[in-house]
């Protein structure tokens, strides 16, 4: 029975990840052309749900026959089953690592340099860390039947977020879900207290924590057709505060008045983890699912990919437009507000490849086109109107990292060497590209070192390289130091795909990143071979003059029989006074941060 609940779920979660892939393709399949000024001139809201129905009924009719022929045949068949304070001062310690100053992001770890904060599976472990004589667990939080589970702790509250696992009881419902917030009191940090829960339905898009604001964006499907009729439902976005469920109401969503085929409700809620007693505040509006968000100590910027491609099983139909959406939203303690929306050509990273600086909205895409692919870079005002722009770098490549940093703006393309950009954008009506660098392999995450240094994680010949570029000489910049080369037949890093496992810290000339590595031995004969795997942290000291020098490593995989039990993989890195903490699923080790001597270790059950 369990083999067969594990194949159900398998199927499902391919022919999930291939309707996904149609949905993409199909957002905003009518959608306007990018220019300079914003496609939409001001936001509406619906009268009443009629209005809303009839608004979609209206913009999809486009879509029944494709719906008809490739989308509904595709998803017919079968059903899944249902899944069910004191107050002193802390010891010198890293946080998470950030993009803006002020704006926290969720993690999976956090420390106040006394107190350890873990997510384990579906569990939240609460540690004494410090001082390690005293380093033990003090209490678990227990969710059931979760995923996707980070949490954010400030003063004596810790705010949890996360989706339920949902159920799916026919297609084409295969987006759905609830996304969850629980604030816990933890004056006591042996005894966390249950103060209040937010629940919406859809997916966790993403989150940041401004102040005691926690501001939390879901995207949910709007409309979900049925296949055996010609009629649908709209799926209004619902709020539940303690069990107490409010719809949104038609009157309440913003919308921009443009055709589409698939169209999902983003909700941004703003919850005051700090006040059990003040109620959330939330702005619904209809657009496509929100793909990727940057956040300001002011605005919230969410960013919507747009093409013009239908992908069916007989080839692709239509010539690819490639735009990126975006919209900007307030975020003013409680005050959320949808002010300004815009579009750019191309398609969006992450989020560092966006920035908020002096009144100004900067984001790096790049396009593909039948020519092949090209970058840009935009300047927008507040109005998200396109005052200044740099289009077609690095032809037939496209971009692997970038950071904004002031006047400046570094990117990285690759196809087979690696050009590291300096762009001047001091002038948001003229951005210039300065100079560039082309070297073997790639830098997938840029971190500052200095105002004229910056630290690159990439990789060459697939392995993971540790770069450091001066940028002193904008016009010429140049690798201040030898790369720094993890060797194996592949090695990998965590850091590529998740900047928050990345720990550094120049004044303690300290970086740390998770690392895998591979090697395949082969016998004399040549006809055997064996595999070996390693993972955990490397630790380098780091400094200009002598670049990246290693101080030693850490792993967990000592505890595991099994090399390949990700359990006992580190996930993220921190220090706490004098001691490096590495933390994976199933275990906490405390080394010096000198010598990496080991100090303590403590198993999470």
């Amino acid at each position: 029975m369990q083999r067969d609940v594990k194949k159900k779920a398998a199927a499902y979660g391919v022919a999930a990840i291939l309707l996904a892939v149609l949905l993409t393709s199909l957002c905003y399949r009518l959608g306007v052309q990018p220019g300079v000024e914003p496609v939409f001139s001001r936001f509406k809201t619906f009268s009443s749900y009629d209005e809303i129905k009839n608004f979609l009924k209206a913009n999809m009719e486009q879509a029944k026959q494709f719906q008809a022929q490739y989308l509904f045949p595709f998803l017919r068949g079968g059903e899944v089953e249902i899944l069910s304070p004191n107050i002193k001062e802390a010891p010198e310690h890293s946080t998470t690592n950030i993009q803006v100053a002020g704006v926290d992001e969720a993690d999976i770890v956090k420390t106040d340099g006394e107190y350890l904060y873990v997510v384990s599976a579906n569990d939240v472990y609460i540690l004494r860390a410090y001082p390690p004589v005293n380093a033990t667990v003090l209490s678990k939080i227990v969710l059931n039947e979760t995923y996707g589970v980070e949490i954010y702790v400030k003063g004596d509250k810790l705010a949890v977020l996360g989706n339920y696992q949902f159920a799916l009881t026919r297609m084409p419902y295969a987006y759905g879900g609830e996304t969850f917030l629980k604030v816990y009191d933890i004056s006591n940090r042996s005894n966390p207290v249950f103060k209040r829960i937010v629940s919406l339905n859809g997916t966790l898009s993403g989150s940041r924590m401004i102040g005691n604001y926690v501001y939390v964006v879901v995207n949910e499907l709007a409309v979900r057709p049925s296949i055996n009729e010609t009629d649908f439902d709209v799926s209004l976005p619902k709020i539940s505060v303690d069990n107490v469920v409010k719809e949104v109401q038609p009157t309440e969503i913003c919308y921009v008045d443009v055709s589409d085929v698939f169209y999902y409700f983003t909700t941004v809620v703003a919850v005051n983890i700090m006040d059990d007693t003040q109620e959330p505040t939330y702005e619904p509006f209809l657009t496509g699912a929100t793909a990727c968000m940057y956040v300001s100590t002011s605005n919230m910027y969410l960013t919507v990919p747009n093409t013009n491609v239908w992908i069916t099983p007989l080839g692709v139909i239509g010539e690819a437009r490639e735009e990126t959406l975006i919209y900007r939203v307030i975020l003013d303690g409680e005050k959320i507000v949808c002010e300004a929306e815009g579009n750019v050509s191309g398609y969006v990273l992450n989020q560092f490849s966006m920035d908020e600086y002096n009144g100004f909205f900067r984001i790096a895409t790049t396009r593909w086109t039948s020519n092949g692919s090209k970058n840009n870079l935009y300047i927008l005002n507040m109005s998200l109107s396109i005052v200044g722009k740099l289009e077609g770098l690095a032809p037939g490549e496209r971009i692997y990292s970038a950071r904004f940093m002031g006047d400046r703006c570094y990117l990285v393309t690759f196809r087979q060497v690696d050009p590291f950009f300096v762009i001047d954008i001091s002038n948001p009506t003229e951005p210039k590209v300065l100079g560039d660098l082309k070297i073997p392999g790639f830098s997938g995450y840029l971190h500052p070192y200095d105002e004229n240094h910056i630290i690159g994680i990439g990789k060459q010949d697939n392995n993971v390289k540790l770069s450091l570029f001066n940028v002193t000489n904008v016009t010429a910049p140049i690798e201040a130091v030898p790369p720094y080369v993890v060797r194996g037949e592949w090695s990998d890093s965590s850091v590529l795909m998740d900047h928050k496992a990345f720990l550094f810290d120049k004044s303690k000339r300290l970086l740390a990143i998770p690392v895998s590595i591979n090697w395949i031995e082969m016998e004399v004969d040549g006809h055997y071979y064996t595999k070996r795997f390693w993972q955990g942290a490397y630790i380098f000291n780091v400094t200009l003059n002598s670049g990246f020098v290693l101080k030693g490593n850490v792993t967990h995989q000592e505890k595991s029989a099994d090399q390949w039990n990700s359990s006992y993989w580190v996930k993220r890195i921190l220090y706490i006074d004098t001691l490096l903490y590495t933390i994976s699923e199933r275990e906490i080790k405390m080394n010096n941060l000198e010598d990496l001597v080991l100090i303590k270790e403590i198993e999470l059950s």
